[in-house]
Parts: structure tokens; sequence; C-alpha cells
């Protein structure tokens, strides 16, 4: 986990003047949505006191984000309207919305505002430009604000006209949520202690595969779980029944367990799983050993043996990175195997013995239903980018941040 080269500073907003401005600032709420309503509201918190913060100093707050993946053009199950006054309720402020992120209605909005002010845009992803990362966009982007903040860690891994491109058009400064993660990451991460043991769950292998192969690189032992643990069984010719799998990917998968052998990398997968004829609160669940799946049984979660295999390792190890839940935690019974390794990790991060940080949307919801968010060192809000920051990567959003600083 070391780095190859010294990174350099980037700006907060103690650099920053910001009395009558127009602040454009980069937020993630990129939030559970059930029913229309805010689900999980954990990201909305860690980006309250920064937003407060920059109204406090007499600026305008224009506030940008997307939700969900809508594709480029506008989709109203993605619309950031239900979350202005979930924001605005959290904020005890109001918080006005405007129906577009660039365009004359953004202009409109933004005009009307006073120093102090709130105002939410519609989802950045409704434009096309925004994942192109576009000139055109961007600059469209630009015409509302004379500075721009990002306070999104959990996007910087993305070079999106939002999250980078905005950076090389405006004074740009690092929120004080992105500040706070980028520090405790570089302090915490950067040389940790070792035995380090990594975590990596949740349903899609197919986007994790090259992170998992450089982080059996650079830590002690890795954790499968999660749909993509299918994979890796399914590679090494066990029957999974009816689970989630990417079989396409298991000539890679076995790869990753022939390189982790040579670089002194324990993997752990199940040896026991908790299966059921389908994902449903009321489905018959039972116990079983991986080598004994039946062609109607789908993998929902790990079993007793596999959750004690874990909490034994974990006696032993130093540093705990953990991202992705070990099954269908949403649905109880699926949600034991994640529960209890949760609550051992905090127990033992508590007495000292263990430092740990977790990362991603499915897993602040996962610790938070467990209630053990709060005794881990740290949790973050991001996922890909939290991966991505573990492996070493320069990550688009932060370096342009730090190439800002130097034309200040």
């Amino acid at each position: 986990m070391t780095r190859t080269a010294p990174l350099a500073p980037f700006p907060t907003l103690d650099d920053a003047q910001l009395a009558g401005k127009r602040v454009l600032i980069r937020v993630d709420l990129n939030v559970p949505m059930e029913a229309g309503k805010v689900a999980d509201g954990t990201r909305m918190d860690r980006i309250l006191p920064n937003l407060r913060e920059i109204a406090g100093k007499g600026a305008k707050v224009i506030i940008l984000s997307h939700l969900g993946r809508p594709k480029g053009t506008p989709d109203p199950q993605y619309s950031l309207k239900p979350v202005a006054p979930e924001l605005a309720a959290r904020l005890g402020k109001p918080v006005a919305f405007a129906p577009d992120c660039i365009g004359q209605v953004a202009k409109d909005a933004v005009a009307s505002m006073k120093d102090g002010d709130y105002l939410l845009l519609e989802n950045t992803r409704f434009h096309p430009g925004e994942q192109k990362n576009s000139s055109d966009f961007t600059a469209a982007l630009a015409e509302l604000g004379d500075v721009y903040v990002n306070d999104a860690f959990s996007t910087a891994h993305r070079a999106h006209a939002s999250t980078e491109g905005l950076a090389h058009k405006l004074p740009s400064f690092a929120g004080r949520s992105m500040q706070v993660e980028l520090e405790i990451l570089t302090n915490l991460l950067a040389n940790p202690a070792h035995p380090v043991m990594a975590i990596v769950g949740g349903a899609k292998v197919s986007t994790k595969l090259e992170l998992l192969g450089n982080l059996m690189r650079r830590v002690d032992i890795l954790v499968i779980g999660g749909g993509m643990a299918n994979t890796f069984l399914a590679a090494e010719r066990k029957a999974i029944g009816k689970s989630i799998c990417e079989m396409e990917f298991a000539d890679v998968a076995r790869q990753i367990m022939s390189d982790a052998g040579k670089e002194r990398c324990k993997i752990v997968l199940p040896i026991d799983v908790v299966v059921a004829p389908k994902l449903a609160p009321d489905a018959p669940a039972h116990v079983i050993d991986v080598d004994h799946v039946s062609p109607g049984d789908m993998i929902l979660d790990i079993g007793p043996e596999t959750v004690a295999q874990i909490e034994a390792l974990l006696e032993t190890t130093h540093t705990l990175v953990w991202n992705g839940p070990f099954g269908a935690f949403e649905t109880p019974p699926f949600d034991a195997g994640t529960t209890d390794v949760a609550m051992v990790a905090a127990k033992l991060t508590k007495s000292g013995q263990l430092e740990s940080v977790a990362g991603g949307g499915d897993t602040i919801a996962a610790l938070n239903k467990a209630g053990v968010a709060k005794d881990f060192t740290y949790v973050s809000t991001a996922g890909g980018a939290f991966l991505e920051w573990l492996e070493g990567k320069r990550l688009p959003g932060v370096e342009a941040l730090r190439n800002s600083a130097r034309r200040l």
C-alpha cells in the first residue's frame, strides 16, 4: 500500500475566499431511495458541516451531484428533486431546487439566490457531457459559479465534468469531508500495520476483479464474499446452483488465486453457505457445505463455519480494510454473516487490537444495520474511489485539485 511518489498538497477551504461568491460544490447525493424517499442519509450527513461552513462565510451554495445511472438523459426515477426536502430538513434551512443543472433554468435559479442560500441542481448525469467530461458541458456548469469545491471523494475516481473538469475552469478547493477522507486514508493506509486483511464483497465481480488482483499484492489476507465469491467457487469447479455468477471471469479468478499464492496472500472463500430457493424474507433457508450446493439453491450468505474462520483470522490481524457485504444483507436472515463479522471487527477495534477502515454505500448500510459503524476506526462514504485509493492509484478528481493548487 505504499506509494511510488510523494503527493502534492491540495487546496482546502482554508485557502479560499468565499464571501459573496457563487460556490459550485460537488457532493455525493447518490443515496439509496425507496418509494421516492431517502432510505439512508449517511452520505448526506457527511457533507452538512461543509455546506454550513460555506454558507456561513457568506457564499451562495450551489450543489451538484448525480443519482444513479440515467445514461445521459432525464429520467424521473433518478431525479434529485426528492432529495432537496430531505437535505433541507437536515440542514435546518430551505434548499431550493432547479430542474436542470445547466442552461437558462439553472442560471435563473442561481440569479435569484442571496448570500447564504442553498440551491440543489438537477442530476448532472441527465446530460451526456457529464460522463464524457465534455468541454462544452463543463463550461456550461462553470458559468454558474465563481469558485469550485469538490466534497465528493466517492466520485473522485471518475474524470467527469463535475468531478474533474470544473477544477480546470475555476479556482478549486477540497471540501471538508474530502479533506478528512484524504488525510485519514493517507495517514492510516499508506503504511499499515501488518498483518492486513481486506474483505471485498458485493454482487458484481466484473467491476472488482482488477482491484482484487491489485489488493492481493498489498494485503496478507484477502477475504472474498458476496456474489463475487460464487465466481471464485465456480472457478474451483464447485456447484453453485442458480446463484449469481459471472463464469466469463472464471479464468481471471483462477489466475488471481494462483498469483496470490506467489505473493503469500491467503485467499479466503466460503466453506459453508446459507442457501434458499429464492431471495425473499419468507424463503426456507438452510446452511450447507460449499461442496453440496444443489441445482435449485441460491447462495445468499456465508455460513457459521466461514464466519468463525474469518473471526479467527481477525484476531491475528492489525489492519482491516472492508468493502462490500458477505450476503444479501438487506433481506434477513441473509444479513447474519455480515453482521457477525462486523460485530467482531468492531469489538477488536474498540479494544485497540485492530485498525478498521470500511467504505462503500452497501458496506455503510450493512454496518449501520449491525449498529457498529461508529465503532470502526473510519468509515468512508466512497466505494470505487475507496478501493482505487487502496491500490495507490491517482484519482482524477483529487489530481485536478492538486493541479489547481499549483495555479493558485
